[in-house]
Formats: C-alpha cells, sequence, structure tokens
C-alpha cells in the first residue's frame, strides 16, 4: 500500500473495556509507519487508554484528545471524547461496566460514520453476552450496523489473503440452522458476495462455491434433503442471475484437497462450518468484514479474549489487518464508483471530442 496525501480518516471503536480491544488498539497505532496512510479515532475516553497504556511501557503511542472533527491531528492517533466518567476497569472480568461503555463508543462512532466525519469503521471485540439491553437489542455488530444504515440485506465475510467464506447464518443454534436455510436467503447472500467481490476487492468474475449442509452434500438425499430441496435449486437459480457459482460441495472434502484456494468466494450454510476451516487454514491474519452496508465495516477475526486482557499478551496482527483492509476497500470502491460513474456521459463526451477532432481536420 503506497501512503496518500488524501487519508482516509478511520473509526475505531475499543469493543469491551475488559477485553483485549484497548491492547490492540494501542500496539497497532504506536507503529507510526500506519499513520501515513490513515487518519485513526478511537472513540472512547483518554481515562481508558491511559489505564491500559501504562501496562504497555514498550509502545510509545501519541495521541490527540478531541470533541470535535474539527481538532483532528492527522500524525497522531485521535481520541474523540465520548466520556468523561471515572469508570473501573477490571482487564478479564465479564460485567455490564464492559458492554456499556462499548455500546456508548460504537452508538458514537456509527453516527459519526453515518455523518461522514469518518470513511470506514473498525469495530474491537464485544461480548454479546453484556452488550444486551433495551437500546441494544443486537446479538452483535452485524445486525445492529444493517438495521442503523438501514440494509435490506449483510453478508458475514471472512476475508484473508487466501480464502473468503462469507456465512448464510451467523449466531444461530446448530439445532435450528436447517429452518433458516432457505433458497431465498442462499440466493441474497450469493449476490451480496458477487457484488462485494467486484465492487470491493475489484475481482471482475468472482468464482463462488457453496456447500452443502449436510454430510457429504447429503448424499444424494440419504442423509438429509436440505441439499437436494433448498441449496442446489438455489445454486441452478442463482447461476441464472449472472452469478458464476458452484456446488453445492461436501465442506470436509472440499477444504481438505485445497479446493478453497481455487475460488473467490465460498458461501457456507453456517458458522462453525465456515469459520473453523477459514480460522485454521487462512494465510496470514483473518478479518471480519460485513459486505452489503453502503458503508466500509471490518473487524479483527478474534473475540475479547478475557483470559489474556491487560496481560500484555494480545497479538494486535488481526486488528492491524483489519485497519489496513478497511483501506483497501475503500480504495476498490473508489476505483469501482470512478470506472462506472456515468458511463452515457463519458460515451457524450468522447462522441463529441471525436466530432471536434474531425472539425479541425477539415
Amino acid at each position: 500500500m503506497i501512503p496518500t496525501l488524501n487519508k482516509p480518516v478511520i473509526g475505531i471503536t475499543l469493543g469491551d473495556l475488559n477485553g483485549i480491544g484497548i491492547e490492540c488498539i494501542i500496539k497497532t497505532f504506536s507503529d507510526q509507519r500506519i499513520l501515513e496512510f490513515c487518519t485513526p479515532v478511537v472513540f472512547a475516553s483518554n481515562k481508558a487508554i491511559n489505564f491500559y497504556r501504562k501496562g504497555l511501557p514498550e509502545h510509545n503511542l501519541n495521541a490527540n484528545i478531541i470533541k470535535e472533527f474539527a481538532k483532528l491531528n492527522h500524525k497522531q492517533l485521535n481520541i474523540f471524547s465520548v466520556w468523561e466518567d471515572e469508570v473501573a476497569i477490571t482487564p478479564g472480568t465479564l460485567n455490564e461496566t464492559g458492554g456499556k461503555y462499548a455500546v456508548m463508543s460504537l452508538m458514537a462512532a456509527a453516527e459519526a460514520l453515518k455523518e461522514n466525519k469518518i470513511q470506514a469503521l473498525v469495530t474491537s471485540p464485544i461480548h454479546k453476552k453484556n452488550v444486551q439491553s433495551d437500546q441494544f437489542p443486537f446479538t452483535g455488530h452485524t445486525p445492529f450496523l444493517q438495521q442503523y444504515f438501514e440494509a435490506k440485506d449483510v453478508l458475514m465475510f471472512m476475508v484473508a489473503a487466501n480464502m473468503r467464506v462469507g456465512l448464510v447464518t451467523e449466531h444461530v443454534p446448530v439445532s435450528e440452522v436447517s429452518k433458516h436455510i432457505t433458497k431465498e436467503k442462499i440466493i441474497s447472500k450469493l449476490r451480496l458476495m458477487k457484488d462485494s467481490l467486484r465492487r470491493d476487492f475489484g475481482i471482475d468474475k468472482p468464482r463462488i462455491a457453496v456447500l452443502g449442509l449436510n454430510p457429504h452434500a447429503g448424499d444424494d438425499g440419504l442423509i438429509g434433503k436440505e441439499d437436494e430441496e433448498i441449496i442446489r435449486p438455489a445454486v441452478i437459480e442463482a447461476k441464472k442471475s449472472d452469478i458464476l457459482v458452484f456446488g453445492p460441495y461436501a465442506s470436509d472434502g472440499f477444504f481438505a484437497r485445497g479446493h478453497h484456494e481455487k475460488f473467490d468466494g465460498i458461501l457456507a450454510m453456517y458458522h462453525d462450518q465456515g469459520l473453523i476451516p477459514f480460522k485454521s487454514l487462512a494465510f496470514g491474519e483473518g478479518v471480519n468484514y460485513t459486505a452489503g452496508l453502503s458503508v466500509v465495516r471490518t473487524s479483527p477475526d478474534h473475540g475479547t479474549a478475557f483470559d489474556i486482557a491487560g496481560k500484555d499478551k494480545a497479538d494486535e496482527s488481526s486488528f492491524r489487518e483489519a485497519v489496513f483492509s478497511a483501506l483497501d476497500i475503500l480504495a476498490k470502491r473508489n476505483g469501482y464508483a470512478e470506472a462506472h460513474r456515468n458511463p452515457l456521459r463519458k460515451m457524450s463526451t468522447a462522441v463529441l471530442r471525436n466530432a471536434v477532432d474531425e472539425k479541425i481536420d477539415e
């Protein structure tokens, strides 16, 4: 990635106060080189950042505290003050406080994103249990952002250098997965994946693989009917909609034979079917991307990691990759928009230019 003079402003949520989110933020932006590519803004409080900074003496973080975006410093990490309360931070503890301030950070960042004060959002991990409230009745970032930005449908898209895996169902109990597998939902996710691969990843004609639900993709209906009665018809219909899609494949053989590297995207039916092989086989650090939103949102592919929180043991690689992925997607989107901007006007301009040239030649 080449540094740019017009650096995007990237919003960062701090995640659970008691998790590893803040540690990853400090470690990432202590490396001044990343500031050549973006202007980061963390939605938090200086006190929360300082609490963890004291335990990371080897990381020199330069920060600028602001309450309005006019005061952004483009050569430092900016801390946008969302609260100034004295908050009891207890690393490694799952409690109401950690969830409350995680939601406050997320709400402030989402508002800034909607108002175009930031160009993309990178979210640190939250815990689904302690964020639940009347004000936040969501199971995680993805459903919240879908509603907040009024997206008809979204795709949880795990991306890495050598594979990209999307999910039909996300945080659904295994006992209920089959109830949520429908032809319409599969086709919707395939369209989202195709559009995202083209617009966000620069792949003009993406090849997409679909995994079956049952062992051996149902063995022609011997092990469950969903593969033959729902998934295969969805694949056939998607092909008619100009989606280059194949399957359904038995997931064990698919990954064991390395087929995941032959496709631009893979659609899994449920969470662990897609994420276990992704986290096992993805080269480099994986990133969670929400495809289908009008905005860009990425996240590291790990959770709050309470067991190592506050111990200077967190690996910031996935978080850093989430930042760079957001920047890459922004650049790809801008390029795609430019290439597809008002083609009729471009054609008319070309016709006019040719007419002028011909007139001059006369």
